[in-house]
């Protein structure tokens, strides 16, 4: 693959927060926090001046309030930020030849070639333009030559800013940072490195590679080429019938409602977990129902992006309530999640509990352990805790 790629990566500046300061501007320069509102609540977002206090998504709320006790707490509206982030989508797909919808808030943009008839930093500088003038939401971003180096060109320069990384300016705007700043360095790898001495990637890019393999196997060579700035990945065109699904056949045709529903709570739950664990999240449900007469109909439903068990199942039962009007046998039944997007860790923590969320952590450590049915809800469990 050419090394002079033209990577664009976007993204939001606490999107979330964003959009609330859009519907009400007396939040702007305040220390925002969305989240649940009670002690038992989770973080799902905030603003940089709360984040100035040491508040962080997925923070349980007690903890979030003793450190900024001023924060100006706000439930969240996941719909309204998925909308949100549909029309920013638009706009820039309106724009560019590829795109890659990498999360609800942010974008990769190839424009490797066009800079022949473009210049791609003043291009991207126009599309950021025209996403803050047309939904009144700010956003940065960062050019470089692939996906890694570009969004660390836009985590460095946010809020609000843009950063251009050209091919001989690589090494030394990556030698400088902590290693902290590398994409997709987990917690623990951090810790490690660190307690070996590793802390700036230009300490990281001088490790031999034998010693990262012994020390991190092949996630060692990875975060070493991460350290170098050497990111093949392609920016893959973004689709929004992206999907998974799943059906299930009757041994015998069924008009029996409870027990169909509790098949679509156990179908929607696997589904659920296939979501979390490749940290997707989906926008869209839609429902297959097929009669005994082989007549098959189906429904769909936009919902706020999510990857939760409780939103899907509802969403799922309600959609079964509207179409299955005929009262005739039922031979299959089918659930199918599509638009989908990476990003779990913006799950809407908000309409979880801090035990809700605990729960969903621990029901997939079962199934990671023990295979994805080895732990299911009983029919009619409330979730809401």
């Amino acid at each position: 693959m050419s090394t002079d790629r033209q990577i664009i990566h976007m993204d939001q500046d606490a999107f979330f927060v964003s959009v609330e300061v859009r519907k009400d501007p007396r939040l702007v320069g305040r220390p925002v926090i969305i989240g649940g509102l009670s002690d038992r609540g989770v973080v799902t977002s905030c603003s940089y001046e709360a984040r100035k206090f040491g508040v962080h998504a997925a923070m349980p709320a007690r903890l979030a309030k003793s450190l900024c006790p001023q924060g100006i707490w706000i439930r969240g509206n996941m719909d309204e930020y998925s909308k949100a982030s549909h029309e920013i989508t638009e706009i820039i797909r309106e724009q560019v030849p590829l795109l890659e919808k990498a999360s609800i808030d942010e974008h990769y943009i190839d424009m490797t070639g066009m800079d022949k008839h473009f210049g791609t930093l003043r291009y991207a500088r126009e599309i950021r333009a025209k996403v803050i003038r047309e939904t009144g939401l700010p956003i940065s971003f960062g050019l470089s030559v692939n996906k890694t180096v570009s969004k660390m060109a836009t985590n460095e320069c946010k809020p609000n800013g843009e950063l251009s990384v050209a091919r001989p300016g690589v090494r030394p705007f990556l030698d400088p940072l902590s290693i902290r700043k590398i994409p997709g360095l987990g917690e623990k790898t951090f810790i490690k490195l660190s307690d070996m001495g590793i802390k700036s990637i230009h300490t990281l890019s001088q490790v031999h590679p034998q010693y990262m393999t012994s020390i991190l196997g092949k996630n060692g060579i990875w975060l070493l080429q991460k350290a170098k700035g050497i990111d093949d990945a392609p920016v893959v065109p973004y689709q929004e019938r992206k999907s998974i699904g799943t059906q299930s056949t009757f041994s015998s045709d069924s008009i029996d409602i409870d027990t169909i529903n509790h098949l679509l709570t156990s179908m929607v739950m696997d589904l659920a977990f296939e979501l979390r664990q490749s940290k997707k999240q989906t926008a869209c449900v839609t429902l297959t129902i097929r009669y005994s007469t082989f007549e098959t109909v189906t429904k769909q439903a936009r919902v706020p992006y999510t990857a939760l068990d409780r939103v899907l199942i509802d969403k799922t039962k309600e959609l079964f309530k509207q179409l299955y009007q005929k009262r005739l046998l039922i031979r299959l039944v089918g659930v199918r999640l599509s638009e989908l997007v990476s990003g779990f860790e913006q799950i809407d923590l908000y309409a979880a509990s801090e035990e809700q969320y605990s729960l969903y952590q621990a029901m997939d450590k079962i199934r990671n352990r023990f295979g994805p049915g080895s732990i299911k809800l009983a029919s009619g469990v409330d979730l809401n805790l």
